[in-house]
C-alpha cells in the first residue's frame, strides 16, 4: 500500500476563519464559546454557542451568482478546502491530476439552514413555493460537489453521512482511495452548520445540552455545547508529494473504523475500543508509541467514562503516560466537523510539541482517571498521536498520525 501524508489543512470554526487561529487557541487555552447568536435565541435554552463569529462574510468570499447556490455549510466546506490547497501548493490543473483528486467530505446535517429556512417560509410564511435553488443547498453532498466544481477536480467524489463520526470517515475513505491507487490526491475533511431553529430546539429536547460551559471529564461536566465550522485537508501519496517537493505536515498512517451495535445513543465500550485497536493495527503502530489522544470527550455523562474505559482496555499500563485531551471546550462539538477540526488540533501539537489542554476540568471524576491536561497546556515532543471520533448510532472512526521527520 503507498503511504499517504498530509500536505495542507484549512478551518472555519468559532475562533474564526484560518487553522493557525483554531490552533492558537486550543494551545492556548482561549473558547470560542459565546452567547447562542439566533434570531429565536429566547425561545432556546442553550445559553452558550461555539459558532462562527458574527462577522462572518460570506460575500468576501464568494460571488453573488455563485453564493445563492451555497448554504451555510458548504461556504464553511469551500472556504477551509481553499486554505488547504493553497497551503498545500498543489496545481491540480498539472497533466492528468484533476483526474486523479478525489474530494470527499463528511457532514452529519447537510444543508439544515436552507431546509429550516425554506420550511418555515412554507409553513409559517403559507407562501405555497420555496426557492428553486433548495433542493442543490441542502443535498447531503452539496459540499463536495461544489469543492470539485471549484476546483475541476474529476476523481471520485462523494459525502459521508455518520453523525459525529463524518470527518474521520471522510478522512478514512480518501486514505484508503490513494493507498490502492484509485487517487494520488484527495480533499477531504468535514464540515457542519447546524444552528438552525428547528436543530437547536431538537438538541434541546434530547437534554444533553450544558447548562453552562462544556466541561469533558470532569465531574461537574452537564453536557455538550453545540459549534458549526469545516475543517479540510489535503492529501497525497508520499511518493507524489516528493515529486513534486511538497511540505510534509504529518503522516496520516491508519484508520480504525467500527459499529458497536448496541445502543442508538448511548456509547458502548466495545465499539470505540475496536476502532482504536484496528486503528493502530492498520498504523502498524505499538500501542506504547502513542503519546497524546485528542478525544471524543463530548463532556455529557454517558460519553466520557466509556471512552476512558476504552482508552485503558486498548493502551493497558501505558494509558496512565498518554497524554489525553478534549478539545470541545475549544471550538465546541461540530458534530459532522468535529473530528476535522480536532485533527488540526492533533498535527499543530504533532508540529509543536505543544499537548493543548482540556479546559473547564476542576472537578476529578473517579470514572475518569487519565491524564486530560486539565486547563493548562503541556509541552511534550510527540511521534504518534490519535483522534477519535465517536456517533449516535454507535459509529465510530480513528485516526493515527505520526510526526514527518
Amino acid at each position: 500500500m503507498r503511504r499517504v501524508v498530509i500536505t495542507g489543512m484549512g478551518a472555519i470554526s468559532a475562533l474564526g476563519v484560518g487553522a493557525q487561529a483554531l490552533w492558537t487557541a486550543a494551545r492556548d487555552g482561549r473558547d470560542g464559546m459565546r452567547p447562542l447568536h439566533h434570531a429565536e435565541a429566547e425561545k432556546i435554552r442553550a445559553p452558550l454557542a461555539a459558532q462562527v463569529p458574527p462577522d462572518w462574510d460570506p460575500a468576501a468570499h464568494f460571488d453573488a451568482r455563485r453564493l445563492s447556490m451555497l448554504d451555510r455549510v458548504s461556504q464553511f466546506a469551500c472556504v477551509a478546502a481553499d486554505e488547504a490547497l493553497k497551503q498545500s501548493g498543489i496545481d491540480l490543473h498539472k497533466g492528468d491530476l484533476a483526474d486523479r483528486t478525489a474530494v470527499i467530505v463528511g457532514t452529519g446535517a447537510g444543508g439544515d439552514t436552507t431546509h429550516d429556512e425554506q420550511a418555515w417560509q412554507l409553513y409559517a410564511g403559507n407562501s405555497g413555493r420555496i426557492h428553486p435553488l433548495t433542493i442543490v443547498r441542502l443535498m447531503i453532498n452539496a459540499p463536495a460537489s461544489q469543492i470539485s466544481m471549484a476546483h475541476g477536480t474529476r476523481g471520485p467524489a462523494f459525502a459521508v453521512a455518520s453523525a459525529c463520526a463524518s470527518s474521520n470517515h471522510a478522512i478514512a475513505q480518501a486514505m484508503s482511495l490513494i493507498r490502492c491507487g484509485m487517487a494520488d490526491v484527495a480533499i477531504c475533511g468535514g464540515t457542519e452548520a447546524c444552528f438552525s431553529f428547528s436543530a437547536l430546539k431538537a438538541w434541546e429536547a434530547m437534554r444533553v445540552l450544558a447548562v453552562g460551559a462544556c466541561r469533558p471529564f470532569s465531574a461537574d461536566r452537564t453536557g455538550l455545547v453545540l459549534g458549526e465550522g469545516a475543517g479540510m485537508f489535503v492529501l497525497e501519496s508520499l511518493d507524489h508529494a516528493r515529486a513534486r517537493g511538497a511540505h510534509v505536515l504529518a503522516e496520516l498512517v491508519g484508520a480504525g473504523m467500527s459499529a458497536d451495535a448496541a445502543d442508538i445513543v448511548h456509547p458502548d465500550p466495545g465499539g470505540s475500543r475496536l476502532a482504536m485497536h484496528r486503528a493502530l493495527a492498520d498504523a502498524k503502530v505499538p500501542y506504547d508509541r502513542v503519546d497524546y489522544i485528542n478525544a471524543h470527550g463530548t463532556g455529557t455523562k454517558a460519553n466520557d467514562p466509556v471512552e476512558t474505559r476504552s482508552i485503558h482496555d486498548v493502551l493497558g499500563d501505558h494509558a496512565r503516560h498518554v497524554l489525553v485531551s478534549s478539545t470541545k471546550p475549544v471550538h465546541g462539538h461540530a458534530l459532522g466537523a468535529a473530528g476535522a477540526l480536532e485533527l488540526v488540533v492533533t498535527l499543530g501539537a504533532l508540529r509543536e510539541g505543544i499537548v493543548p489542554p482540556t479546559l473547564n476540568l476542576d472537578a476529578p471524576d473517579p470514572e475518569c482517571d487519565l491524564d486530560y491536561v486539565p486547563n493548562v497546556a503541556r509541552e511534550k515532543r510527540l511521534r504518534v498521536a490519535m483522534s477519535n471520533s465517536f456517533a449516535f448510532g454507535g459509529l465510530c472512526a480513528v485516526l493515527v498520525v505520526s510526526r514527518w521527520q
